[in-house]
């Protein structure tokens, strides 16, 4: 009886681990990016905006998740913000960040008009991904291209 009680032990708290440590992937609008980001004054944000189809964004996001882990001592915050449509979300969005093991926050951008969010992130943005904003206090730069992890490391720490 005591090794089948071990048994289910050992399964359940491997389960809760792993679940434990997934990554979660949570819907926020412009309205909550904005908020989520003023309410760390202390912090340096570098908010990424990417898709599952986008073939530039996936290259780049390797070097995200580098710079936050590397630079996480200095209070940055890396945001991941896909533009995939709402119905992908456990589709597409939650499969790719589980599978590419994704670290920092990863949200899916929770807006109907594109026109309107790309005009309130910032009023020079094309529309075009990968796009990337870089926050610190009131000091914010808008970057809309591909970045190698030097061009990153370089613009993180201009501000």
């Amino acid at each position: 009886m005591r090794p089948h009680f071990f048994t289910i032990y050992v399964f359940l708290f491997l389960a809760f681990s792993f679940t434990a440590y997934s990554q979660n992937v949570k819907l926020i609008n412009i309205d909550q990016l904005n908020e989520r980001i003023k309410s760390g004054k202390d912090s340096t944000y570098v908010v990424n905006f990417w898709a599952t189809w986008c073939a530039p964004c996936i290259k780049e996001l390797p070097h995200f998740e580098e710079l936050g882990a590397e630079y996480k001592s200095d209070k940055l915050v890396v945001l991941l913000i896909s533009v995939d449509f709402k119905s992908k979300l456990s589709s597409a969005v939650v499969p790719f960040v589980k599978k590419k093991n994704l670290k920092s926050e990863v949200f899916l951008l929770n807006e109907s008009s594109p026109q309107e969010y790309i005009d309130r992130i910032d009023p020079s943005w094309s529309g075009s991904i990968p796009a990337t904003i870089f926050i610190r206090g009131d000091k914010r730069k808008f970057v809309e291209s591909e970045f190698t992890y030097e061009h990153l490391l370089t613009e993180y720490k201009k501000l």
